[in-house]
């Protein structure tokens, strides 16, 4: 006796645009373009957020759905603004919870899935350069010890100059 396994599986209407990866400022806005030019009547567009999939927006033209969701932590409240006529979403205000990945989903003719990676950076405060402790003298040099505030980074510029740099992907503050 033999066993005749049939797998099946059509993507035939299925088109996917994965991994764009989006960088915003912190209190800034950031729009989730859905590349759509127009939403037909039997168009669902669904955006969901996080590892649980969360529904924070919905369109389904042929109902006259056009609304955005908050999640239970109310991380979204009054931030989501949904264009009804691309589908495209946008996060008003953002800040740091705002971090994560989000998904649409675009049904009507044909399926499309397209997810975005958004990174929310903290606006940087500028460093701050200050003495550790006294500084000594010897008859051929003078040595001082300096600490930077929050530094990732310590530069040598030139003689007795020094910078202090704090920077992450998009921005990056620097004391001489």
């Amino acid at each position: 006796m033999f066993h005749v396994f049939v797998f099946w599986s059509c993507w035939c209407n299925l088109i996917g645009v994965f991994g764009d990866s989006v960088l915003v400022m912190d209190g800034d806005s950031v729009t989730l373009n859905s590349d759509v030019t127009e939403i037909h009547e039997d168009d669902d567009i669904l955006w969901t957020f996080g590892d649980e999939n969360s529904l924070i927006a919905k369109i389904s033209k042929e109902k006259q759905i056009f609304s955005t969701y908050d999640v239970p932590d109310g991380r979204f409240r009054d931030r989501l603004k949904l264009d009804d006529q691309t589908g495209s979403l946008t996060i008003t205000n953002t800040t740091t919870e705002h971090t994560g990945v989000y998904q649409l989903e675009t049904n009507g003719a044909k399926l499309t899935l397209k997810s975005f990676s958004v990174s929310v950076y903290a606006r940087l405060p500028v460093p701050v350069i200050s003495n550790s402790s006294q500084c000594s003298s010897s008859s051929s040099s003078s040595n001082c010890s300096l600490v930077c505030s929050s530094v990732l980074n310590v530069e040598y510029q030139d003689k007795n100059t020094y910078s202090c740099v704090l920077n992450n992907p998009i921005s990056n503050q620097t004391t001489h």
